[in-house]
C-alpha cells in the first residue's frame, strides 16, 4: 500500500481503506502490552462493587442489579439493506451492540466515564475512612457532604463530558465539563440541567481538554479526568469484552477459527474504540477483526498510526480542519497512549463522510425501527468497506465469511431530544 497516496487522499477527504500492516498474531502481541486481562478483571470487580449505589442513584438501573450494560440484537433488515443499496455482499450475521442505549448517559462513555468517576470515589472514600472494599457500597449515597469539596473536570465535544458529569453530579461532586465548539447545544444543556458546570471554547477539542486540564492542575482538590491517556477509562471500555462472551452466546454465535468476528466501532481520540478492541482481543484472540471508522475531516487515529507518529500530528497538519457533524469524533489529534496499544491489535481503519452518517442513520430507522445519532451510523461503513478490501483474502478468510459475525458497535444516541431526531432526518436527503 502506497501511504503517500493513501494520505494524499485522505487530505482530499476521500473515504479510505487502511489495513494495518503492524497488526501482529495475539500471543506475539501480547507481551508487550502495558495492561492484561487481570485489569479488566480487577474493573470488572470494582464496577459490580458499585452496583447496589447505582441503584440507589438511578433507579432505571435495578432491572440490571446495577450493571450498565447494553443489548445485542440482530439487524437482518439492516444487513439487507446496505447489501441491496451499497452492493456490498455481505454474508454471515450482523448484529448491532446497542452502547447507544446505556443506562444513564445513553452513550458508550457510560462505560469508561462512569467507571472512571466510579474507581475516583472509591479511592477517595477508601483513603478517608469512609468504605472498605468489603462494605455494601450503597451508603456511599449518604456521604455527598465529603464529595462536595471535591471537583471532577473533564474535556469533551459531548458524551464522554455527559457520562462524567451525569454520574460526578449524583455522587455529589462539583464538575466542570469543557466542551470545544463542535459539541452540540442539547448536550451542553442537557449537562446544565443536572447542575454542571459546563465551560465553551470556540476552538477545537484539544484546546479544550489543554485547558481543562490546566485549570483542574490549579485546585489541589480537583480530578482531571483525561481521556487522551487515561488507563481507568480505557479498562472502562475494556470490560464490554467480557460481558459480550455470555451475549454471544445466547444468540448463539460462536467465535472461533472458523467462525471470524468483525467488529467496526467509530473512533474520534481513541479511548472507546480502543479500549473496547483491547477487551476483545484479550477474549477472542486472533478470532475478532477490529477495525475503528472516522470521519473524513477528522481521521486523527489512522493519521497517527499510518505515519507512525501518533499524537505528534494532527489532522491539520495533512490539510483537514476536524470539523465533522459526527460531534463525537471530531477530534483533530489522537490518544498517543491507545495508537501505541492498538499498532499490533488493530485490522484497519475506514473513513465515511458525514452525508454518509444520515442515510446510513435513516437506513437503520426504516429497516430495524432502531435510532442512533449521526456519529454511531460510521459502525455501518465497517462491512460495507471490510467487503470491498483484500482482507478477507489476505488473512485466508474468504471461505469462512459465510459463517462469520459482524457487529456494528453502535455508540450514542438514546438522549438525542425528539426535534433534534427530526432535523437529523432531513439532513443530507438530497
Amino acid at each position: 500500500m502506497n501511504y503517500e497516496q493513501l494520505l494524499k487522499d485522505m487530505s482530499s477527504e476521500k473515504e479510505v481503506i487502511w489495513l494495518n500492516p503492524d497488526k501482529l498474531p495475539f500471543e506475539e502481541a501480547k507481551p508487550n502490552l502495558e495492561l492484561t486481562m487481570a485489569d479488566i478483571e480487577d474493573a470488572e470487580k470494582r464496577l459490580a462493587r458499585f452496583a447496589p449505589f447505582i441503584m440507589r442513584c438511578f433507579p432505571e438501573t435495578k432491572k440490571d442489579q446495577g450493571i450498565i450494560e447494553s443489548d445485542l440484537v440482530d439487524i437482518p433488515k439492516m444487513k439487507e439493506k446496505i447489501n441491496e443499496k451499497y452492493d456490498s455482499k455481505l454474508s454471515g450475521r450482523l448484529l448491532l451492540k446497542k452502547d447507544s442505549h446505556l443506562a444513564i448517559a445513553g452513550s458508550v462513555k457510560a462505560r469508561g466515564g462512569i467507571y472512571e468517576v466510579l474507581k475516583h470515589t472509591e479511592d477517595l472514600a477508601i483513603e478517608n475512612g469512609l468504605i472498605k472494599e468489603t462494605d455494601n457500597y450503597e451508603k456511599l449515597a449518604d456521604h455527598r457532604e465529603f464529595f462536595e469539596q471535591y471537583t471532577v473536570q473533564v474535556g469533551s465535544t459531548g458524551n464522554l463530558g455527559m457520562s462524567i458529569g451525569i454520574m460526578s453530579a449524583a455522587i455529589g461532586y462539583k464538575v466542570i465539563v469543557h466542551m470545544s465548539a463542535d459539541a452540540k447545544q442539547w448536550k451542553k444543556d442537557l449537562l446544565r440541567s443536572r447542575g454542571v458546570t459546563v465551560m465553551e471554547y470556540e476552538s477545537d477539542y484539544s484546546k479544550a481538554v489543554e485547558e481543562g486540564r490546566r485549570l483542574s492542575d490549579e485546585n489541589p482538590k480537583s480530578y482531571f479526568v483525561d481521556d487522551e491517556n487515561s488507563r481507568n477509562l480505557f479498562l472502562g471500555y475494556a470490560v464490554a469484552a467480557k460481558r459480550l462472551i455470555g451475549q454471544l452466546e445466547k444468540l448463539q454465535v460462536a467465535v472461533d477459527a472458523n467462525h471470524p468476528l468483525f467488529v467496526y466501532i467509530p473512533c474520534g481520540v481513541g479511548g472507546a474504540p480502543g479500549g473496547v478492541s483491547f477487551g476483545l482481543k484479550q477474549v477472542f484472540g486472533d478470532n475478532v477483526h477490529c477495525f475503528f471508522v472516522e470521519p473524513t475531516q477528522a481521521p486523527c487515529m489512522a493519521v497517527g498510526m499510518i505515519t507512525g507518529k501518533h499524537n505528534a500530528i494532527s489532522v491539520q497538519d495533512i490539510g483537514l480542519t476536524g470539523l465533522t457533524d459526527a460531534d463525537g469524533l471530531a477530534v483533530g489529534r489522537p490518544s498517543g497512549f491507545v495508537g501505541g496499544v492498538m499498532k499490533t491489535l488493530l485490522s484497519g481503519e475506514f473513513t465515511i463522510r458525514d452525508a454518509n452518517l444520515y442515510h446510513y442513520m435513516r437506513d437503520l430507522l426504516e429497516t430495524e425501527e432502531i435510532f442512533l445519532e449521526p456519529s454511531a451510523c460510521a459502525s455501518f461503513q465497517g462491512p460495507i468497506r471490510l467487503m470491498q478490501s483484500s482482507y478477507a483474502k489476505d488473512e485466508g478468510l474468504e471461505e469462512k465469511m459465510a459463517d462469520a459475525t459482524h457487529i456494528a458497535w453502535a455508540t450514542g444516541g438514546s438522549l438525542v431530544p425528539e426535534e433534534i431526531r427530526e432535523e437529523y432526518k432531513k439532513t443530507y436527503l438530497d
